[in-house]
């Protein structure tokens, strides 16, 4: 399996828990509740965040000078985890859903353009050997491939 066979599967694990989230926001009732649901992407999303960037935009880094397209990025990283920390203040439960639909919507987007963009690129840029050797670092790590 390689870095990139990884992040993908990850992709999809939340891709699935993004649309049951979806699904059930109709039926929740308070604003405690769709603080719940946004705690429990926190942090699996942060950890895939920081496993991307240590092990596959940080060697990508190192061979390209795309300084600004990784930039953009790490920023995307960032942001995701401003959106859901944004929901979780929010007291008006209608602005509450909309705002989480509006953070799954941006992490539907961006993972979208690291499958389209920077994995490719990965894919392309470094050996076959190195990408399975970032592949098992990533599954020593992960807590979704366990």
């Amino acid at each position: 399996m390689t870095i990139i066979d990884g992040l993908v599967a990850e992709h999809r694990v939340f891709l699935m828990l993004f649309d049951q989230v979806e699904h059930a926001l109709p039926g929740v009732k308070t604003v405690e509740e769709i603080g719940l649901l946004c705690r429990l992407l926190e942090a699996p999303l942060h950890d895939h965040g920081g496993a991307e960037t240590d092990l596959a935009y940080i060697a990508l880094d190192h061979i390209l000078h795309q300084k600004n397209h990784l930039t953009r990025l790490h920023h995307d990283h960032q942001e995701i985890d401003v959106l859901l920390k944004k929901v979780e203040a929010i007291k008006d439960l209608q602005k509450a859903r909309t705002q989480l639909k509006v953070a799954l919507d941006a992490c539907r987007a961006h993972f979208s353009e690291e499958e389209r963009t920077v994995f490719p690129l990965i894919e392309k840029t470094l050996q076959p050997e190195t990408l399975q050797i970032l592949g098992r670092v990533w599954k020593s790590q992960s807590h979704l491939a366990r």
